[in-house]
Protein backbone atom coordinates (compact mmCIF):
# COMPACT_ATOMS: atom_id res chain seq x y z
CA UNK A 1 0.00 0.00 0.00
CA UNK A 2 2.89 2.04 -1.46
CA UNK A 3 2.16 5.59 -3.04
CA UNK A 4 3.44 5.24 -6.63
CA UNK A 5 6.69 6.77 -7.33
CA UNK A 6 6.10 9.05 -9.48
CA UNK A 7 2.76 10.48 -7.38
CA UNK A 8 3.54 13.50 -5.20
CA UNK A 9 5.13 11.93 -1.78
CA UNK A 10 2.74 14.90 -0.15
CA UNK A 11 -0.59 12.58 -0.93
CA UNK A 12 -2.05 12.06 2.24
CA UNK A 13 -5.50 13.16 1.57
CA UNK A 14 -7.86 12.45 -1.30
CA UNK A 15 -11.33 14.23 -1.49
CA UNK A 16 -13.53 11.74 -3.62
CA UNK A 17 -16.92 13.58 -4.15
CA UNK A 18 -19.87 12.25 -5.63
CA UNK A 19 -19.25 11.22 -9.25
CA UNK A 20 -21.92 12.68 -11.82
CA UNK A 21 -24.22 10.56 -13.21
CA UNK A 22 -25.26 11.62 -16.77
CA UNK A 23 -27.10 8.22 -17.47
CA UNK A 24 -30.56 7.18 -16.70
CA UNK A 25 -28.96 4.77 -14.39
CA UNK A 26 -30.36 4.50 -11.03
CA UNK A 27 -27.87 5.45 -8.40
CA UNK A 28 -24.43 4.49 -9.90
CA UNK A 29 -23.13 7.78 -9.35
CA UNK A 30 -23.31 6.88 -5.29
CA UNK A 31 -22.76 2.89 -6.16
CA UNK A 32 -19.59 3.77 -8.22
CA UNK A 33 -17.94 6.68 -5.98
CA UNK A 34 -18.08 4.35 -2.80
CA UNK A 35 -16.48 1.53 -4.75
CA UNK A 36 -13.84 3.85 -5.85
CA UNK A 37 -13.38 5.14 -2.13
CA UNK A 38 -13.41 1.10 -0.76
CA UNK A 39 -10.16 0.73 -2.97
CA UNK A 40 -8.52 3.45 -2.82
CA UNK A 41 -8.74 2.91 1.07
CA UNK A 42 -7.67 -1.03 0.52
CA UNK A 43 -5.06 -0.16 -2.27
CA UNK A 44 -3.51 3.42 -0.66
CA UNK A 45 -2.14 4.95 2.36
CA UNK A 46 -3.98 7.74 1.71
CA UNK A 47 -6.71 9.49 3.99
CA UNK A 48 -10.09 9.33 1.83
CA UNK A 49 -12.82 11.71 2.01
CA UNK A 50 -16.24 11.52 0.60
CA UNK A 51 -16.83 15.22 -0.07
CA UNK A 52 -14.97 17.99 -1.34
CA UNK A 53 -12.65 19.37 0.95
CA UNK A 54 -10.16 22.26 0.61
CA UNK A 55 -7.37 20.97 2.60
CA UNK A 56 -7.10 17.56 0.49
CA UNK A 57 -3.65 17.01 -1.01
CA UNK A 58 -5.99 15.84 -4.07
CA UNK A 59 -9.47 15.33 -5.25
CA UNK A 60 -10.61 12.88 -7.79
CA UNK A 61 -13.42 13.76 -9.73
CA UNK A 62 -15.79 11.31 -11.62
CA UNK A 63 -18.54 11.60 -13.76
CA UNK A 64 -20.60 8.25 -15.49
CA UNK A 65 -21.35 9.35 -19.07
CA UNK A 66 -22.14 6.27 -21.05
CA UNK A 67 -23.74 2.77 -19.26
CA UNK A 68 -24.86 0.50 -22.17
CA UNK A 69 -26.23 -3.37 -21.42
CA UNK A 70 -26.12 -5.23 -24.59
CA UNK A 71 -27.24 -8.96 -24.39
CA UNK A 72 -24.22 -11.11 -25.96
CA UNK A 73 -26.13 -15.04 -26.01
CA UNK A 74 -29.30 -16.36 -25.62
CA UNK A 75 -30.64 -19.37 -24.27
CA UNK A 76 -32.71 -21.61 -26.72
CA UNK A 77 -34.72 -23.42 -24.00
CA UNK A 78 -35.87 -20.32 -22.23
CA UNK A 79 -35.49 -17.68 -24.93
CA UNK A 80 -33.67 -15.61 -22.74
CA UNK A 81 -30.16 -13.54 -22.62
CA UNK A 82 -27.66 -15.50 -20.79
CA UNK A 83 -24.75 -13.28 -21.17
CA UNK A 84 -24.34 -9.51 -21.30
CA UNK A 85 -21.73 -7.05 -21.88
CA UNK A 86 -21.87 -3.97 -19.71
CA UNK A 87 -20.09 -0.91 -21.02
CA UNK A 88 -19.51 2.26 -18.79
CA UNK A 89 -18.04 5.02 -20.12
CA UNK A 90 -16.54 7.52 -17.36
CA UNK A 91 -14.68 10.80 -17.14
CA UNK A 92 -11.91 10.53 -14.24
CA UNK A 93 -9.50 12.86 -13.23
CA UNK A 94 -7.26 13.37 -9.88
CA UNK A 95 -6.53 16.92 -9.62
CA UNK A 96 -3.36 17.92 -7.28
CA UNK A 97 -4.52 21.47 -5.08
CA UNK A 98 -2.23 23.20 -6.59
CA UNK A 99 -4.37 22.58 -9.93
CA UNK A 100 -1.92 20.16 -11.35
CA UNK A 101 -3.59 17.06 -13.02
CA UNK A 102 -2.08 14.15 -11.76
CA UNK A 103 -4.34 11.46 -13.88
CA UNK A 104 -6.72 12.33 -16.34
CA UNK A 105 -9.21 10.05 -18.42
CA UNK A 106 -11.79 11.78 -19.72
CA UNK A 107 -13.18 8.49 -21.84
CA UNK A 108 -12.17 5.42 -19.37
CA UNK A 109 -14.01 2.56 -20.65
CA UNK A 110 -14.86 -0.45 -18.72
CA UNK A 111 -16.40 -3.63 -20.48
CA UNK A 112 -16.84 -6.68 -18.51
CA UNK A 113 -19.07 -9.70 -19.54
CA UNK A 114 -21.75 -10.68 -17.13
CA UNK A 115 -22.96 -14.33 -17.23
CA UNK A 116 -27.09 -14.55 -15.82
CA UNK A 117 -29.86 -15.90 -16.06
CA UNK A 118 -32.43 -13.02 -16.30
CA UNK A 119 -32.30 -9.86 -18.04
CA UNK A 120 -29.44 -8.32 -16.73
CA UNK A 121 -30.07 -4.40 -17.97
CA UNK A 122 -33.44 -4.97 -14.98
CA UNK A 123 -31.55 -7.40 -12.84
CA UNK A 124 -28.74 -4.69 -12.31
CA UNK A 125 -31.68 -1.74 -11.53
CA UNK A 126 -33.54 -4.04 -8.64
CA UNK A 127 -30.63 -5.96 -7.42
CA UNK A 128 -28.10 -3.99 -5.24
CA UNK A 129 -25.75 -7.07 -4.76
CA UNK A 130 -25.67 -7.10 -8.42
CA UNK A 131 -25.64 -3.21 -8.57
CA UNK A 132 -22.73 -3.40 -5.74
CA UNK A 133 -20.95 -6.35 -8.31
CA UNK A 134 -20.58 -4.09 -11.21
CA UNK A 135 -19.67 -1.03 -9.14
CA UNK A 136 -16.66 -2.92 -7.21
CA UNK A 137 -15.01 -4.53 -10.98
CA UNK A 138 -15.39 -0.94 -11.95
CA UNK A 139 -13.55 0.15 -8.66
CA UNK A 140 -10.91 -2.08 -9.02
CA UNK A 141 -10.29 -1.23 -12.76
CA UNK A 142 -9.98 2.62 -12.64
CA UNK A 143 -8.61 2.99 -9.16
CA UNK A 144 -5.50 0.00 -10.93
CA UNK A 145 -5.61 2.68 -14.30
CA UNK A 146 -5.00 5.51 -12.01
CA UNK A 147 -2.35 3.82 -9.66
CA UNK A 148 -0.57 1.95 -12.34
CA UNK A 149 -0.11 4.99 -15.14
CA UNK A 150 3.11 6.06 -13.16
Amino acid sequence: METPAQLPQSLQTVAVPIFANHTNAYRIDTDFTQAVIRQLTARTTWHIVNHLDPSANATLHGAITSFKVVPLTYDNTTGRSSSFLVTITASITLTARNHKILYRNTSYRFREQYEETQNLASFIQEDSAAERRLAHDFATSAVSDILESF
